[in-house]
């Protein structure tokens, strides 16, 4: 783990002026205009980075779309695909107190988990990937004696990746990795207000080998550069996690263009249910505390909604307001904080926008609700609890993407199952239960994506994380990831 004196030292290091990444090197802007970069953690600006435009991201689509065509690396044995990968896990873990800080000081995670979720676990999908990618075979069909039926797998070529601020390079890695272990080239828009870890992962793939063109990054604004993408008609597939307006937008994009692929993770209101004979009420509510509260809630498959059975609602909710009262709050690069700062104060307004309207529509604020730490110039919110949720309120039915729980009661599993689906989205859940056959029915009754049981996240490389309804469709993580960037060629030969 990284000491607080390697912390202090890194975060004071001087970024300056970032620029794109294309066709292997570092690039101007077509526009030369830049954004600042302003750290949550006090509001000042200490970074700018290259405001791009639809002429950067055609310049480097065609750089990735040349690279792809010579073979270079789309036609490399995957043993070599699988070197060069390897290495570039290596050099994320070698440099990985550096990447750490610095997407703190971008994002404002806490340094606990960003060390652990954003460096540590890219290098481990890119190193799974890397191992992955030499097992993929080709099938033969079952066909009659004078016919040879094959099926080949290919890389799709262009494959553009849209990744959100929470985890740019956790989440890059699910989409990158995968994409360039089957052999296509990417071209990558991070978030405007994180992207200065991906810029720096694309430096690191230069270093291990990776051939110019393969990987290229064009940071700017979602509205000018995310669109110019999604309409390129050059581009094989989108892969996107993200909001679902922009999800919408970006299966427009495709209508409109060359009905590029378009592969949505988008967003959750995930139920986190507890019976009454959970295995430890205590644990369940500090495990539950963390799974809304760590990153300011800012995680697509946060708990965000709490439905407690009745019999055991008051006790549950002593020991809840216990662990969320126990959570630290403060300087994200400070490994005493257990909760950082939310990533902007755009974002800090919104949060705080759903706070009232919870309080008018009539649920009751437990804790919480409020800005802190203002002197410091950052974005920083209290852990905030709301109960007598009912499911016609805003809270209940929207995704905050903050560190706001609402809070509902149950007697039955019935009604468990009904409050749980009565959603627009289904991309995570959680069951505490000592009974087998209880957890198993919950299992199959919740629609979502995940449904974990007796635990809340956790969850590794080697699952899928996807969500049903309007939660999106294409899975990331496991060797099911493959499966988006991999095209399926028939060859029918007759002998």
């Amino acid at each position: 783990m990284i000491s607080q004196s390697a912390i202090d030292t890194l975060r004071k290091a001087e970024i300056g002026a970032r620029g794109l990444f294309i066709d292997g090197a570092q690039a101007e802007a077509a526009s030369g205009a830049s954004l600042l970069v302003i750290s949550p953690i006090d509001g000042r600006p200490f970074a700018s980075i290259a405001d791009g435009n639809p002429a950067d991201i055609d310049r480097a689509v065609r750089s990735a779309r040349k690279a792809f065509g010579t073979g270079s690396w789309s036609r490399a044995a995957p043993a070599f695909r699988k070197k060069v990968l390897t290495r570039l896990a290596e050099l994320i873990e070698r440099h990985v107190d550096e990447l750490a800080v610095l997407g703190v000081r971008d994002n404002g995670t806490e340094i606990g988990m960003a060390y652990k979720a954003e460096p540590l676990s890219a290098a481990g999908t890119i190193r799974y990937y890397a191992e992955a990618i030499d097992k993929v075979y080709g099938e033969i069909a079952p066909t009659a004696d004078n016919v040879l039926g094959l099926i080949h797998k290919e890389p799709l070529g262009v494959v553009g990746v849209i990744v959100p601020w929470n985890f740019p390079l956790m989440i890059g890695a699910w989409k990158i990795a995968p994409a360039l272990a089957a052999g296509n080239c990417v071209v990558v828009k991070p978030p405007e207000i994180a992207s200065l870890t991906l810029l720096r992962l694309a430096e690191l793939a230069a270093e291990a080998g990776l051939p110019a063109g393969v990987l290229n990054v064009v940071t700017g604004r979602g509205a000018v550069t995310g669109e110019a993408l999604g309409l390129h008609g050059d581009v094989d597939a989108i892969a996107f996690t993200g909001s679902g307006p922009v999800g919408r937008r970006l299966l427009e994009y495709s209508a409109r263009s060359n009905l590029k692929r378009i592969f949505l993770e988008l967003g959750g209101k995930s139920p986190n249910i507890v019976f009454a004979d959970a295995p430890d009420l205590k644990q369940a509510a500090v495990v539950s505390a963390n799974g809304i509260f760590r990153n300011s809630g800012q995680v697509c498959v946060a708990g965000s909604r709490l439905l407690v059975q009745a019999s055991v609602y008051d006790r549950f909710m002593d020991e809840l307001l216990s662990a969320t009262t126990r959570l630290k709050v403060g300087d994200p690069l400070d490994l005493a904080s257990d909760v950082g700062a939310v990533s902007s104060a755009e974002q800090l307004a919104k949060n705080l926008g759903f706070v009232a309207k919870a309080t008018e529509e009539g649920a009751r604020l437990v804790t919480g609700g409020e800005r802190i730490l203002a002197e410091t110039g950052g974005s920083y919110m209290a852990p905030t609890i709301f109960e007598n949720v009912t499911q016609d309120m805003q809270l209940a039915r929207e995704e905050v993407f903050g560190p706001v729980l609402g809070v509902m009661r149950f007697e039955t599993e019935e009604e468990a199952v009904r409050l749980a689906n009565s959603t627009v989205y289904g991309l995570a859940s959680a069951v505490w239960t000592s009974n087998l056959a209880t957890a198993h029915r919950m299992v199959r009754a919740i629609n979502a994506g995940v449904v974990h049981v007796n635990t809340y996240g956790g969850a590794d490389v080697t699952v899928p994380l996807g969500g049903v309804k309007q939660s999106g469709f294409g899975r990331d993580k496991s060797l099911h990831a493959l499966e988006k960037y991999l095209e399926l060629k028939t060859a029918w030969i007759a002998l």
